[in-house]
């Protein structure tokens, strides 16, 4: 598929990599930057793209910039390893980029898989704008869950990414605890400051929001759980900025 350049942030997700580039074969830009990985993860993407390079770890936002800047094609489409492009977004990016207009970019819904199992399809998902012209988009700093700014008009898509991330209670945890470090260093940085208010209360309204709002308890006991570590994100990330202060006040 010619105008449209595909770019992955990677490290070591041999288990995963080649799910997605299958998935977007047909593209005739992929761009796949890798920060050091000790698996095979280079060596089956090689497979797909010759379009491969190293960058020295420097958060997740800094990488996607790096990459970005390496498409040919002025439309981008980021995805992750653990992610998969379906065939009706396929078909509808398509549709979209060959049309002349004056859209920057798209906010594509994302069907998690939690335990190896679909959301409901009636529970709310998360969306994100992942298609969008490079020109008119850059990312920040942040270390994790970092977005691309775009400049112009947003439409939105109903076709879906499929995010394969959490196949576990063991990784999501591990994931909460790494993404909330990064994301309370982050704040720390820009001068933020704890609350004990929001301390006390973040946890009880993510469960709510998480649960009741967003309809996991479609999903049965994994929505419970999944609910409760998501609230336990909120947490940590109030928790550990209030650790940052009282390191920083022992200086």
């Amino acid at each position: 598929m010619n105008n449209i350049s595909v770019f992955l942030v990677v490290k070591n997700e041999a288990h995963n990599i080649e799910r997605v580039l299958e998935s977007v074969k047909d593209f005739d830009d992929i761009v796949v930057v890798d920060s050091d990985s000790t698996d095979n993860t280079i060596e089956l993407a090689a497979r797909y793209t010759d379009k491969l390079y190293n960058h020295e770890w420097q958060g997740m936002a800094v990488q996607k910039e790096y990459a970005k800047s390496l498409c040919k094609h002025d439309w981008v489409l980021n995805l992750d390893a653990d992610e998969e492009l379906t065939s009706e977004l396929k078909q509808q990016i398509v549709d979209l980029v060959k049309t002349d207009n004056d859209i920057a970019g798209a906010d594509i819904p994302i069907q998690e898989f939690f335990m190896g199992l679909p959301s409901h399809s009636a529970a709310r998902m998360n969306s994100h704008i992942r298609l969008f012209r490079q020109s008119k988009a850059k990312y920040g700093s942040e270390r994790f869950h970092e977005s691309a700014v775009v400049t112009g008009e947003i439409t939105p898509l109903t076709g879906r990414i499929n995010h394969y991330g959490e196949t576990s209670i063991e990784v999501k945890v591990a994931k909460t605890n790494t993404y909330s470090s990064g994301k309370a260093l982050d704040k720390f940085e820009l001068g933020k400051h704890s609350s004990l208010i929001k301390l006390v209360i973040i946890f009880p309204l993510m469960f709510v929001k998480s649960y009741f709002i967003r309809r996991n308890f479609l999903n049965g006991r994994r929505g419970f759980i999944g609910s409760m570590v998501n609230a336990f994100y909120a947490f940590l990330k109030e928790a550990k900025l209030y650790e940052l202060e009282v390191k920083r006040s022992k200086k």
